[in-house]
C-alpha cells in the first residue's frame, strides 16, 4: 500500500476526508501511483496530468522522500520508503506570482 496525500482542492472533488491507501501496481512509478489514483477516483482524471499526453499539470508538483519529483520520468522508480508504504507519495499545488 501506497500511502497517497492531496491537495484539498483534489480531495474535495474526489469526496476524500484524509490520506489516501492504494494498492499499486509494482514496480512503484510515479505512473503506477497516478494510474491506480484515477482508477480508485474516476473523478480525478484529468486533473493531475493531461488526459491526452500524460504529462504532468504544470500547477502540480510531486513529492516523496523530502525530493521533488515533478521532473522525474513518469516510470522511473519511487523511492523505496515510498514504495513500502514508510513514506507517502504527496502531490502539492504550486503557485505563482510575484
Amino acid at each position: 500500500m501506497i500511502e497517497v496525500i492531496l491537495p484539498a482542492p483534489l480531495r474535495e472533488l474526489a469526496s476524500i476526508s484524509g490520506r489516501v491507501f492504494l494498492d499499486v501496481a509494482q514496480p512503484a512509478t510515479q505512473r503506477a501511483v497516478l494510474d491506480a489514483l484515477e482508477r480508485e477516483y474516476p473523478t480525478l482524471r484529468g486533473t493531475t496530468r493531461d488526459r491526452s499526453s500524460g504529462k504532468r499539470r504544470a500547477y502540480l508538483r510531486f513529492f516523496a522522500c523530502g525530493e521533488d519529483l515533478s521532473n522525474a520520468a513518469p516510470d522511473a522508480l519511487l523511492p523505496e520508503a515510498v514504495a513500502t508504504g514508510a513514506e507517502p507519495f504527496v502531490v502539492l499545488g504550486a503557485m505563482s506570482g510575484g
